[in-house]
């Protein structure tokens, strides 16, 4: 198995609303970028884990376990990706994600 993406994690929880500014503030921090390896879920197995398939979900295997974030980026693509289940078996981190429309 190569670990051949870059994974950039991103955190988002100091953005706030300013009611004296009138919009957000505060802004996205990079927390943490590791390799990893990046595979796609597949048809069958969104159906299996998720009941239907609605958005095309990754399956990332990393080493370490990131520090809290928000969102993640993959080889500097624009798409964002959300967390929607982390399990950590005896050797690898391993996440599945999908993308994010905000």
């Amino acid at each position: 198995m190569r670990f051949d993406h870059i994974i950039k994690f991103y955190d988002k929880s100091e953005r706030h609303y300013d009611p004296k500014a009138h919009g957000y503030v505060g802004g996205e921090k990079l927390v943490s970028t590791l390799h990893g390896n990046v595979t796609d879920v597949g048809t069958v197995k969104s159906v299996q884990l998720f009941g239907d398939y609605k958005q095309n979900s990754l399956v990332i295997r990393l080493y370490a376990a990131p520090p809290k974030w928000s969102y993640l980026t993959i080889d500097d693509n624009k798409q964002k990706y959300v967390l929607q289940t982390m399990r950590k078996p005896l050797k690898l981190i391993t996440l599945i994600v999908g993308e994010s429309n905000g």
